[in-house]
Order: structure tokens, then C-alpha cells, then sequence
């Protein structure tokens, strides 16, 4: 979706871009997500930092989190940045800058999606989080609530009836839930990602199969079409940005939380209306044109290591229990990885040792969310624009010496 965004709005602005990619656009961390626009993500994911949180994480058997040991050892001085940073006081500090990026996700989205042709493709009715218990739903109430007043997030307070209204087939028992009614959502993640490239295309653009292993200064890669050279280059290869950026002499603190999703046929009698995290399970369904898809929560592990979905077969019997799900539709879970950074904010901006060398990545959770934004704000320092917001935050050379 980085790319993907970056290459349109760079043709849009009259450059000849060429898109470069292994696979077709959309067939990577892209593919699996839960199809979130979250205008309410203002606050990016921190490590938990209470005792009993890390506790109940240490057993290796949570629902929302699971870990291997070895990749807790290859990236301890990551994981320790990321709890340094997600204290309470840097955690604040942070989301009001990252806000600066979050309040333009809708907007931008709908902006190309109305472009590329493809509005049928995003639903502006929200998502829901549901609760189990009353004491987490009036915790994360008095929490949006601040997110209200500081950052203008829109929500709808729902109580078990109204829950039952809006959404008849989950399970009775649910206290309540919270609406966020400024998000959108997409019904296929992979087929909004081919649209947007579809109107690249259209607009003049080059998709083109390559390694970008091959890349080099200043600047050139091989393609199936043989050598392209440019004068400038966006590395926005998600997960695998480090394996360009580290050749190149950037040592930037990037790590890897894994995911996994799977379809289900929905029982015929029921039906889901929005895709619905259970706030207490750590898992999310979402409606989409393949059927319903469950998402699991976070795997820490190396981004080769072989799929571990313990986190799929736990969770998909609470699933079922919430809303009846039918057979399962894939023949095995998707895998996905999520490319993070140390203080939850994603890397845009130039590199500070090769001239023409741009960064767009280290999204984390939110890379279709920011995926549009993320590709204006390339394209106009490109092209010598004055960026739609401060690029200061978000700029790589904070990880200088990291």
C-alpha cells in the first residue's frame, strides 16, 4: 500500500515512476490485514510496561501475544527501545505527533480510492470494539474520550442493547461496545491495493518485476525489462526494507510483529455488519468479499522463521463462540508481517548518506491506514513541495547512532 501510494502520487505530479516489486502490488504484508482506516489510531501500539501485563505475556500462552525466545534475543535492544518508549509520558508525546498523520488517512483514502475508480471498495460505517466486562468498557470509554477532546476522534458509546441492535448475531452476553464512526473500512485489502496500482498505471506508470536487492548507486535496478536507472529511489518494501537499507550502510532499529488471518463461510442466517475486535480476546473479525476474515494479534518472531499459528487455533473456537462462523475457506492461515520501528513511528523521509534516497516504511500496524498520506507527503518533498504537515518526527536521521 506504501509504494503503491507513493508511485501514484509521484505520476500524478508528472514524474516517470517505475513501481518495482518481486510480486504484483498488494501480495505481501498488504494482503492480510483486517482492512482498518483507523482515524481513532492516534496512540500507535505500545509494549505493555505493568507487571502484571508482562506476567501474564512471560507464559507464552496469551491469546493476543505470542513470542519466541529466539526472536526476543535477536532484537532485545529493539524490544528494549520500544518499552523505554512506550512510557505513559513518551507514549503522549509521541501520539501527538503521530496524530499529525492519522488525521489525513480517511480523507486521502477516500481521495484515491475516488481516482482509481474503486470507492465501492471502502465502507464508511466504522468498526467496532466490543467488551465482555464492565470495568474494560468504562476504562477504554474514559480513554476515547480523551482521544475525543484531544485529537477529535469521533466515537458512539454502545450499550448491550444497542450493541444487539447495530449487530444482532454476536453473542448476548456483551456489555457493550465502542463505534469508531470517523474510520473506514475496506472489504479486500489485496483489491484496493491493485486499484490504486491499476490507476497508476493508467496514469502513465511502469509496473515492473525486480529485485530490489539489485539496487544501487545512484541510482539503478534490475528488472525484467533489464536495467532501469533514476535519479531518485523510495525504498518501501515494508519488513524488508532493512535488507536494501542495511547494505547501504543504515542501521535503523526495525523488527518484525507477525500476524496471521484466515475465512470463514458465514452461517447463513447471520450476517456481520462491521469488522469487530474483541477488545478482551485479542482477535478481530471483519467482514470481507471472501468471507469472514478472523485476524490474530501479534507474533514476535523473526520474519523468515516458519508459521507458528498457535494463535489461530486458540482463538478460532472463542470466535465461533462470539458469531457463528462456517467452514474455514483457505486451505492454510496467511502470514503476514508487520514492519515496526522502536518508537512506533514509521520512517519518512530522505536518507542522510546518499543523495535522492527516500524512506517509507516502519508503518507497523497502520500501513494501509497510512498508506495514501504516506505517499503525498513523499511525493511533495520529492518533488520540492512544502509537506502537508512537520516531516520532522518521522524523518530516519532520529535513528543516527541508534
Amino acid at each position: 500500500m506504501v509504494g503503491v501510494s507513493a508511485a501514484v502520487h509521484l505520476q500524478q505530479r508528472g514524474r516517470a515512476v517505475a513501481l518495482v516489486d518481486l510480486q504484483e502490488p498488494g501480495n505481501e504484508t498488504s494482503f492480510g490485514n483486517a482492512g482498518l482506516i483507523q482515524r481513532e489510531g492516534v496512540y500507535p501500539y505500545a509494549f505493555p510496561r505493568d507487571l502484571a501485563t508482562l506476567s501474564r505475556y512471560a507464559h507464552n500462552d496469551a491469546l493476543d501475544l505470542r513470542f519466541d525466545p529466539l526472536a526476543l534475543w535477536r532484537t532485545a535492544p529493539s524490544l528494549w527501545r520500544y518499552w523505554y518508549h512506550s512510557h505513559p509520558r513518551r507514549h503522549a508525546a509521541i501520539a501527538r505527533q503521530y496524530a499529525t498523520l492519522i488525521e489525513h488517512c480517511v480523507d486521502e483514502h477516500r481521495a484515491l480510492a475516488q481516482a482509481a475508480g474503486v470507492s465501492e471498495l471502502l465502507r464508511p460505517s466504522g468498526w467496532i470494539r466490543i467488551f465482555r466486562t464492565a470495568g474494560k468498557y468504562e476504562q477504554e470509554l474514559a480513554a476515547v474520550e480523551r482521544w475525543r477532546r484531544e485529537f477529535g476522534v469521533g466515537y458512539e458509546a454502545l450499550d448491550a442493547a444497542q450493541l444487539h441492535t447495530v449487530e444482532p448475531h454476536l453473542h448476548p452476553d456483551l456489555v457493550g461496545g465502542i463505534r469508531y464512526t470517523d474510520a473506514d473500512s475496506t472489504s479486500d485489502p489485496h483489491a484496493l491495493v491493485n486499484g490504486y496500482a491499476r490507476h497508476f498505471e493508467a496514469l502513465g506508470g511502469r509496473f515492473l518485476r525486480g529485485d530490489a536487492r539489485t539496487l544501487r548507486p545512484a541510482w539503478a535496478v534490475t528488472t525484467e525489462a533489464g536495467t532501469v536507472s533514476a535519479r531518485s529511489v523510495v525504498i518501501a518494501l515494508g519488513p524488508w526494507s532493512e535488507q536494501i537499507t542495511r547494505g547501504l550502510g543504515y542501521r535503523l532499529p526495525l523488527w518484525v510483529k507477525r500476524g496471521y488471518h484466515m475465512h470463514y463461510a458465514s452461517n447463513a442466517s447471520a450476517s456481520l455488519r462491521h469488522p469487530v475486535l474483541d477488545a478482551e480476546r485479542g482477535y478481530l473479525l471483519a467482514p470481507m468479499a471472501r468471507g469472514i476474515r478472523l485476524t490474530t494479534g501479534a507474533e514476535l518472531a523473526l520474519r523468515d522463521a516458519p508459521p507458528t499459528p498457535a494463535q489461530l487455533e486458540a482463538v478460532e473456537p472463542i470466535a465461533r463462540s462470539l458469531f457463528p462462523l462456517g467452514a474455514r475457506l483457505d486451505p492454510q492461515p496467511w502470514l503476514g508481517r508487520r514492519p515496526c520501528t522502536s518508537d512506533m513511528k514509521p520512517v519518512i523521509g530522505p536518507a542522510w548518506r546518499h543523495e535522492h534516497l527516500w524512506f517509507a516504511f516502519g508503518h507497523g500496524h497502520h500501513g494501509l491506514t497510512l498508506g495514501p498520506i504516506t505517499g503525498r507527503l513523499i511525493a511533495e518533498m520529492i518533488t520540492g513541495e512544502t509537506p502537508s504537515i512537520d516531516m520532522r518526527p518521522f524523518r530516519g536521521e532520529r535513528f543516527r547512532g541508534a
